[in-house]
């Protein structure tokens, strides 16, 4: 049961999304629900509740917010992670899926095939960032990195 069974974005103080934007934020919460993996591991032999997790993410004082509960609310775990390490590929991330959106609209596919493997890139660069930045606190696969890194992108949008 090591898996996210229920996510809550904090986008309560951001200005309205996009409709790109919006569903981005809706297909990465589908995929993710349908399939996750996300382990707390146990540290200084304190016991880790068990999941299925629900997963609060938000942005409190220019931090990430991950806060972690059991299916019965019990808190299993908190954490806060800098957001300087994401600001860059975030930006980065923005500005190549703009240039995706305005492609997919005028340009012929063989173009638009071009700049959505540098989308693809950059996504799996924030991937690979966030599972960095998670190390020793929760474990995730790729996928799972991934479709939680485009809610990150969802929150950095406002913030």
């Amino acid at each position: 049961m090591s898996r996210i069974s229920h996510i809550v974005l904090d986008d309560a103080n951001l200005p309205p999304p996009t409709p790109e934007i919006e569903q981005e934020r809706k297909v990465a919460m589908f995929d993710l629900l349908e399939d996750n993996h996300f382990v707390i591991p146990a540290r200084d032999d304190r016991l880790v509740p068990e999941g299925p997790y629900h997963l609060g993410l938000s942005i409190r004082d220019k931090r990430l917010v991950f806060d972690v509960a059991t299916e019965k609310a019990e808190k299993a775990a908190e954490f806060h992670l800098s957001l300087g390490p994401f600001r860059q590929v975030v930006k980065d991330y923005f500005q190549i899926c703009e240039s995706y959106f305005d492609a997919v609209k005028k340009l012929p596919p063989s173009q638009i095939e071009t700049i959505d493997m540098a989308r693809r890139g950059i996504h799996n660069e924030g991937s690979r960032v966030l599972q960095e930045r998670l190390e020793g606190k929760a474990e995730i696969d790729i996928d799972t990195a991934r479709r939680l890194f485009t809610l990150i992108c969802v929150l950095h949008f406002g913030g």
